[in-house]
Order: structure tokens, then sequence, then C-alpha cells
């Protein structure tokens, strides 16, 4: 057999061998994330401060936020607070930068902490599912600790227990409707 030959066979073995592994690591399942619920109590010589917004004011203190913490991810990332929160980015998939959206709708938990659960995804024109965008992208950004991408439960969890403000204060979400543009945030500042 020609040289040329076994040369050609061998390189279209390893090209097939690389999407094989590729294709599986992208399909294969995420371990869950654990999330350590740490409850903020109100002691009586705190100040509580009941903060009143609109989506268009919310996504403007979110940004502000995502770009302090971040700072060191090449990835950009956007987000629209409108009827719903719309996350923009884009994925490098086989050297080919691919743009994409996620749209998701908040729920406020009992702790005061934000789960964004997955509506929709739109990844050009490929047929990507969900659980893999949200994987790719946890891979590729490097979140800051309250953050926490949950790719098995197509979700986003925002733990604003871990959310450090100046002062030793925390943020518990109240209430989020975009529907109605109204959110409504609980500020705990600590007197001692």
């Amino acid at each position: 057999m020609n040289k040329w030959k076994v040369a050609f066979f061998l390189l279209i073995g390893v090209i097939v061998l690389l999407f094989t592994i590729i294709i599986f690591w992208a399909a294969s399942p995420v371990e869950d994330v654990q999330i350590e619920r740490e409850n903020i109590t109100v002691q009586p010589a705190d100040s509580v401060l009941l903060v009143e917004t609109t989506a268009d004011d919310f996504e403007k203190i979110v940004l502000k936020f995502l770009e302090n913490e971040l700072k060191s991810t090449s990835l950009p990332v956007d987000i629209v607070v409108g009827e719903a929160i719309i996350l923009k980015s884009e994925l490098t998939v086989f050297g080919v930068t691919v743009p994409f959206s996620m749209e998701f709708e908040p729920i406020v938990n009992e702790d005061g902490n934000v789960q964004l659960k997955q509506t929709s995804v739109n990844v050009g024109k490929l047929n990507i599912p969900p659980v893999t965008v949200l994987k790719l992208m946890n891979d590729a950004v490097e979140f800051p600790q309250w953050i926490v991408v949950r790719p098995n439960e197509e979700e986003i969890f925002v733990d604003l227990t871990n959310l450090s403000l100046p002062s030793g204060a925390h943020i518990k979400a109240k209430e989020i409707d975009l529907e109605k543009n109204y959110i409504l945030l609980e500020v705990i500042v600590p007197n001692e």
C-alpha cells in the first residue's frame, strides 16, 4: 500500500476520533452542583431598606456588578432585563464563533435568592441542547462565587447571600415581576 494512502487514512481516523471525543465531552452529564444554603437573619439592631426598582435600573445594577466580577474573562457577557432576563454571549465551537442568547424566568425563593429558570435558547442556526450551552458557558466563563450555573437543572442560581457588599450589607430579593416592571429588594445593613 502506498505511504500516502496510509497517511490519509490515519489523518481521517484522527479527525474522526477528535470529533467523537468533543461530541462525547459536550454531551456527557454534568455533576450536580450542591448549593449551601446560608440564611441571613435580621438582627434587631440592623437597618432594613426596601428598594423598589424597574427592570431598566435593575439591568444597569446587574451589568455593573458583572463588569466588576468578570474582568478576568475574555468572553463578552451581556444581560438584558425586560419581560424576561436574556443573557447574550458567544461560544467558540470547532474554531467558529457562534452567538447565542438564553432567556430566563426569575424565581425568588424563600431565602431571598434568585433562580433563573431557562425558558429558551438560541445558538445561531445550530440545534444545541440547553444543557450543553450552559455547560460550555460554565467552562468558558469564571463566574463569581455567587453565580452558580446548574446545567442539569437548566438554571442559573444567583446566591445573593454570598454577594459581598461594603460594610457587610446583604441583599435579599423579595419580589421580581418583570411583566409589571416591578422589582423589590431588601438591603440589610448591620449596625453593630
